[in-house]
């Protein structure tokens, strides 16, 4: 298949080129080759899609909700027929297996678009009756909307921020990681197919400095991030310094907790999600798994045995379960990450190193005897890295989970549901688990507490992030002034 894009960016209902961008090379995870290149936007290149973005979104929000729910959902049905092709391209993306893109990314997109297409019709205001008086509200779009993503799930993110964005109104430029530019392009295209008027959804790409030069001008109402941290604090900073509104889903370093009377397999498997799924790099995953005591080398036992049938391997073979890291310079901040654990002394139960084979592979890696101050269970790794740490009680396991800066995702595997909804009540965590971990249907809100962002994607929540409330007081009598 074709995995060179038509042109670097998608302007006004179009693909457009501009070579004097700085050159971005697409490199396949797997093999460490370069497949295709884009450019990096220019100023001209920003401006024209904000331009476009700002003329095409008053049109689009006059339209009614029912009509721009429509379009949304052919889309959808448009990415469900094209799966296998989106999938393809999703794994040159990001070298995720294909096994797992087929499964969730394109589809997970297509959720998204039909959601809130399906949404778009029902979003109404209120009557307030006050006596003979009245006041009614009107849910009004924002404007022009700045999406920014990450590479770990490009297609699934590009939707995310996309879907509600256009179903209540506003256009959005998006601009997606320079080291995963393909997959945004895609979608764009797939939308204007679907009927969505040009310039409502453009696609720019870049790094930091074309992100700051989106998220700093005047014509963007709102900002919505996922990323790291430290560049959610920078971001952030700059939207607030004109009052935009903001998206922040950031990163984590969560907790996932088994207690001694929960099924073992179950465990382990909600552990192997929460820690080697996309080879780790995931937001939400449950990286500081705490084991109770009565339980800890019986599950270290188990979860070694499982992650002996993991097949890593090329990513187009559907029968790979686990493939490369994103890029050598993320694979070496794992391996990094990896060292210092070595050296901190926890005890490395399986894998901790590079696999012997092209492209950028770490083998599936868990430390036991992990102490709360080691570096591996403060700082957020995003790889295949699993710090198992044990406790004694349900206290004790709380205290601890607690302790950190962040605040994304948190787990518990228990039989006793009492305890289950108990701990999870007490955990500071915006997306949280019972006997599962990392699910994200867009029919629930996805976002985090403390360090790890602010507002929530996905869900009828989304629908407060990119829309604003205007009321109206409609007086039938005289007015009475005091002079």
């Amino acid at each position: 298949m074709q995995l060179q894009p038509t042109a670097s960016h998608f302007i006004d209902g179009a693909y457009v080129e501009d070579t004097e961008g700085a050159p971005i090379d697409i490199i396949y995870p797997a093999t460490g080759q370069v497949i295709g290149r884009v450019h990096a936007a220019t100023p001209a290149i920003v401006d024209r899609a904000l331009a476009s973005a700002e003329a095409a979104q008053r049109d689009w929000a006059r339209r009614t909700g029912r009509e721009r729910g429509r379009i949304l959902t052919r889309a959808a049905a448009i990415i469900r027929e094209r799966n296998h092709e989106l999938s393809v391209l999703e794994t040159h993306d990001t070298g995720k297996p294909l096994q797992e893109t087929l499964a969730v990314d394109a589809t997970s997109a297509a959720d998204a678009l039909e959601y809130f297409g399906g949404l778009a019709a029902s979003l109404t205001g209120e009557h307030i009756a006050l006596g003979e008086d009245w006041v009614y509200t009107v849910r009004e779009p924002l404007g022009v909307c700045v999406g920014i993503g990450a590479w770990n799930y490009p297609t699934q993110i590009a939707a995310w921020k996309g879907a509600p964005a256009l179903a209540c109104g506003n256009a959005m430029v998006f601009k997606p990681s320079e080291t995963t530019p393909i997959c945004a392009l895609k979608l764009a295209e797939i939308l204007v197919e679907a009927g969505l008027p040009k310039g409502v959804y453009n696609v720019v790409q870049g790094m930091g400095e074309v992100g700051a030069a989106l998220v700093g001008d005047p014509r963007v109402a709102k900002v919505s991030l996922t990323g790291s941290v430290p560049t959610g604090r920078k971001v952030y900073a700059a939207a607030a310094a004109q009052m935009k509104h903001v998206t922040m889903e950031l990163g984590g370093k969560s907790p996932l907790i088994i207690f001694d009377d929960a099924d073992l397999d179950n465990a382990v498997g909600g552990a192997i999600n929460g820690n080697f799924y996309s080879s780790g790099q995931v937001c939400s995953n449950g990286t500081r798994v705490f084991v109770q005591k009565g339980i800890k080398e019986a599950f270290l036992a188990r979860l070694a045995e499982r992650l002996g049938d993991a097949v890593i391997g090329d990513p187009l073979d559907e029968a790979t379960s686990f493939g490369p890291m994103v890029s050598a310079a993320q694979m070496n901040i794992v391996l990094g990450y990896v060292d210092k654990g070595k050296a901190e002394g926890a005890r490395l139960i399986c894998g901790g190193q590079r696999l012997a084979r092209d492209g950028f592979y770490v083998a599936p890696t868990v430390f036991a005897d992990v102490s709360d101050d080691m570096t591996i269970a403060r700082e957020e790794i995003f790889g295949p890295v699993m710090s198992v740490l044990d406790f004694e009680d349900e206290a004790e396991a709380v205290a601890r989970a607690n302790a950190t800066e962040f605040g994304l995702s948190a787990g518990v595997f228990t039989r006793d549901l009492s305890r289950a909804h108990r701990v999870i009540g007490q955990m500071q965590a915006g997306s949280c688990f019972i006997n599962s971990y990392n699910d994200a249907p867009v029919e629930a809100p996805f976002g985090g507490v403390k360090a790890s962002g602010v507002g929530r994607e996905n869900s009828k929540e989304a629908i407060q992030h990119y829309s604003q409330v205007k009321s109206v007081y409609v007086r039938m009598g005289d007015v009475e002034a005091p002079f």
